[in-house]
This record gives C-alpha cells, structure tokens and sequence, in this order.
C-alpha cells in the first residue's frame, strides 16, 4: 500500500469561509499538519506523497519536509495579507461550476464581461472560477443554457490563482527566499504543473509561492497518482471533499477522510487494506 495525504484549502466546494482569509489559511495549516503528524508519529502511517490544493500547499510543504512548522506560519500570514489587500478595492469571489468540462466553462468566461478566471480545475466536470461578484453573477446567469448543473459559491471574499494575485506570488517568493529549507522526504503533488516531485525542495517551493497565481490542476494530479503507485488517499482535516474527488475519479483506490472516521478508524482501516 502507498499512501499520500491531502490537504485542503479555501477553493474546495462546501467549505465556506466567511472569516478572514489569513485566520482561515493559517487555521489550516497548523490543524492539517496536526492530524498528519499524529497519523505518522503516534500511529505509524507511513505516508509516501503528499498533496495540497491551494493554501494546503503549505501543509503538505511541511509533510514533505521542505519547510518547518514556524517557517510555513510566517509564511502563510504574508500569503493570507497579501491576497487580502490585493483584493481590498473591489468585490470579488470564487464559484464551482459543475457539469461543464474545462473548455465550456472556458468559453463561458471568454464571453462574459468583467474579470473572471478559471482558477482550480477539481475534477473533469467540476471547475472553479474566480473574479468580481459582477463577472460571477453574469457567469451564473448563463451557465444553465451552457448545460452547467449548477453554480456553487465557496464562501470566499477573495479571488485567487489567476492574475489578480501575481503580486502575492512574488511576496510569497521573497517571503520563502528568507527562510532555511529542508530535505524532501515525500515526495510532494505540485499544484501548478499537476506533476510529482522528488528530491526538488527548490521545485516545491516555488509551487508553493506560485499556486495563488496559477490553476490549481487537482484534477491532473489525482489522475497521475495511481500511474505512479499511489493505492491509497487520506484526506487531513478539515472535510472531506477532496477525497470525494479522489474517489470519483478512481473508483477502485481507497480514498479516506479523517474527518468521517476519526484518527483512529483511519489508520484501523488502512491497516486492514495492508
């Protein structure tokens, strides 16, 4: 058995988060890697890969041992400030579109007015967009006659991985410039190019510093897992929605929530896989 862990961030579908996206990245990342330390450390799970969509970058950084704990804390706070006062002079937010393919939903943001993006593609029919409240109203309205099958909006006051947050990466950047770096040990999912990466501290930090800029292709990296030995996932609190999206597009692998079992039922399920 090979297991990765998955750790979520703000542009999941289900997960509203009406209070300030610092508080709500940083809560993330000290309660993600809590729950993977405590599956490693005091139930001896071994982890093989690990995986974040979006800010859960930063976690899964931790996981693979590229950055330490306080690092990724400070870290995460210039993220969370950055991405605020990038979005402090409009109205913006983010929305799920489910039952379209990436190309409808691109052709729906190429026509409708306003700043908008596509932002995380989470699964073949699911794909998130990000821009102004206006754009997204706009978009909303026409989705129906698109064949979408419905619009869901995330709970988020800010718009990210698209251009409006280039300043944010480059924060980011300067931000992780400053901090030491460790030996990867896992190997570590990269949010922007969808591919694995081993033995490359370099390569994951510059992920971490370039998914608020990027698409997220969740989709692509839970499609590469099996291919490369991948059996099992474990999704960290909070949620469960990426493991959802893990099983859905692998049926036949073993995809768990901490959340929907508790630490140890996951870890007594994992073991009866073995």
């Amino acid at each position: 058995m090979s297991t990765a862990l998955l750790f979520p961030g703000q542009g999941t579908p289900g997960r509203a988060t009406p209070v300030s996206t610092t508080d709500t990245q940083v809560a993330l990342l000290t309660t993600g890697v809590a729950a993977a330390r405590t599956l490693i450390d005091e139930h001896g799970l071994r982890v093989d890969a690990v995986a974040g969509h979006s800010a859960g970058v930063f976690g899964a950084a931790v996981v693979a041992g590229v950055l330490d704990l306080p690092a990724a804390l400070r870290v995460v706070r210039v993220r969370g400030a950055a991405m605020e006062r990038a979005c402090a002079s409009g109205s913006w937010a983010m929305a799920a579109v489910r039952g379209l393919d990436r190309a409808a939903v691109q052709r729906l943001v190429d026509t409708t007015y306003g700043p908008l993006w596509i932002a995380n593609v989470n699964a073949a029919d699911q794909i998130v967009v990000a821009g102004t409240r206006a754009a997204l109203d706009a978009l909303r309205r026409r989705a129906p006659a698109a064949g979408a099958r419905d619009v869901i909006d995330l709970g988020v006051a800010v718009a990210s991985h698209g251009p409006l947050q280039a300043g944010t990466a480059r924060e980011v950047a300067r931000a992780l410039a400053g901090e030491a770096h460790g030996e990867q040990r896992r190997a570590y999912f990269a949010n922007t190019t969808g591919r694995r990466l081993l033995h490359a501290p370099g390569a994951v930090l510059d992920d971490v510093a370039l998914s608020v800029q990027q698409p997220v292709r969740w989709h692509d990296i839970v499609r590469l897992m099996p291919e490369l030995g991948i059996t099992t996932t474990v999704q960290v609190p909070p949620g469960h929605a990426l493991a959802a999206l893990a099983a859905r597009a692998h049926p036949h692998l073993t995809d768990l929530a901490v959340d929907d079992l508790g630490i140890p039922a996951t870890v007594h399920r994992l073991k009866r896989e073995e």
